[in-house]
């Protein structure tokens, strides 16, 4: 009995003839299939399955002991999840039929086709893979925690939304099928992917790459490798990053700008999970999950011909959405506080406290560059940073604050002309203050705790003032 250990479930070979379990295991290996286990001894199948991970059978009907027929049924009741696919030198309709229906997911005649054969062990590791993923998600949506926890430990928050996305990633990660991560500049989109690369538990690297700026040479060079004297300059054979990130993960960020020619390698590589190096005569089987991500909108893209629509619907069978930080302004104080631990330690500063109301100055500000441009803000600030708390002063140019007028200086909150313009006339204080009120509850998004702290009230005082109206 032959064993290769993987992370993903095994493939299992079940003939009592060895030369021919040796061709099958040279025929998939060179397909890029790995975890592979053989048994000659069909009584060894059963007690197999209780012990190991497996996600298709491939079984020879006549054999010594227990009949294939005899092992279908058994396989059939006891694990009806899993794929079996039937080999067997009997070309006969009826036997085919029969077992068929016993439950067979495939048939094949000996001797098999390598492409037929390859082909339906990847289909019925497909089928079983979506099998697992239903199940798991369905586990997610019932119980909505998420076991992996350590593997999303880099994404700080607390917002009910990013959970989902969690369990969705994490009942997910354990299929070999391509994950399209979509959000705007700034999200972490790769922290997600990061995770999940972790959550998948696989054992090889996690390879990044970014696909903006690469002509068509450059990519294929970079993400396929050469072969010596494939281009002028070429003096040594050089690997590409999809082979270092074979048995783990190959992240490709920003595909919405890639090249048309490269979009077609790229699709050649999701549809036939192998590979051309550079000048090389033999493709090379690729062995990485492949996570993509862009913050455009590919649907458009692909309305105006930037982008191919069979590529698109290869890489969607699992996709998700990062939301931007303004749809999770919960998160604000939890990611501050990280961000401020870490500027103090990265500038050998003392960590500094803030004052309440510059929370409510950041609650209410759009972020359109996201958690990236909140800990550029938290940067900037404690570099900047002397002594006593930090206030939304200290943030003033990076969210567009006017600075308070300087102490004996006459310019007023609000420009004369600005007063005017609200009334018409020299307003009184009690239509300003409404105005006030009306134009902080507008920033805050309705959020009176929001509001009051840019006026400089309590939300108890502001909701009196409310309640006067």
């Amino acid at each position: 009995m032959g064993t290769v250990l993987s992370d993903q479930p095994a493939v299992v070979l079940v003939d009592d003839e060895q030369d021919i379990l040796f061709s099958y295991e040279v025929m998939l290996h060179g397909a890029g299939i790995d975890n592979i286990q053989t048994c000659a001894d069909s009584r060894e199948l059963l007690p197999l399955l209780e012990k190991r991970d497996v996600g298709v059978v491939v079984l020879d009907l006549q054999m010594p002991h227990l009949s294939g027929t005899e092992l279908l049924g058994e396989i059939t009741a006891g694990y009806p999840q899993l794929p079996v696919i039937i080999v067997t030198a009997a070309n006969q309709l009826e036997t085919a039929v029969a077992c068929m229906r016993g439950g067979a997911f495939d048939y094949q005649v000996k001797p098999v086709e390598i492409s037929r054969l390859v082909g339906g062990v990847r289909k019925a590791l497909e089928i079983n893979a979506m099998r697992r993923e239903i199940s798991s998600l369905r586990e997610s949506l019932l119980t909505g925690q998420v076991r992996n926890r350590h593997a999303f430990a880099a994404i700080l928050t607390r917002n009910s939304r990013m959970e989902a996305i969690f369990s969705y990633l994490e009942a997910i990660a354990g299929t070999d099928q391509p994950v399209l991560v979509g959000g705007e500049t700034g999200v972490g989109k790769e922290l997600f992917a990061r995770a999940i690369h972790l959550a998948g538990g696989v054992a090889g690297e996690f390879v990044a790459i970014n696909s903006a700026g690469f002509d068509d040479l450059m990519f294929a060079d970079t993400l396929f490798g050469h072969r010596k004297g494939a281009f002028t300059g070429a003096t040594e054979s050089r690997e590409g990053m999809i082979a270092r990130a074979a048995g783990g993960t190959l992240f490709l960020d920003e595909i919405g700008d890639m090249s048309p020619a490269s979009q077609v390698k790229l699709l050649r590589l999701l549809q036939e999970g192998e590979y051309h190096p550079l000048g090389a005569d033999r493709p090379v089987a690729s062995r990485a999950r492949i996570v993509v991500a862009t913050n455009q909108n590919l649907e458009r893209l692909m309305a105006g011909g930037e982008f191919r629509k069979d590529l698109y619907y290869r890489l969607c069978a699992h996709q998700v959405e990062i939301p931007p930080l303004r749809e999770r302004r919960d998160d604000i104080p939890l990611l501050l506080e990280a961000f401020l631990d870490e500027a103090a330690r990265t500038l050998r500063k003392e960590k500094p406290s803030y004052r309440p109301e510059l929370l409510a100055h950041l609650s209410v500000y759009h972020f359109p560059g996201n958690v990236r441009e909140l800990r550029a803000m938290v940067f900037d600030a404690v570099a900047r940073h002397g002594e006593g708390n930090l206030t939304p002063a200290s943030f003033s140019k990076l969210l567009g604050l006017k600075p308070a007028s300087p102490a004996g200086g006459t310019a007023p909150c609000a420009t004369e002309e600005h007063a005017f313009a609200v009334t018409g006339r020299f307003p009184q204080l009690k239509e300003m203050e409404q105005y006030l009120m009306d134009e902080a509850l507008l920033r805050a998004g309705g959020n009176q705790g929001a509001a009051a702290a840019l006026l400089g009230l309590t939300r108890q005082a502001l909701n009196k003032r409310l309640c006067r109206k």
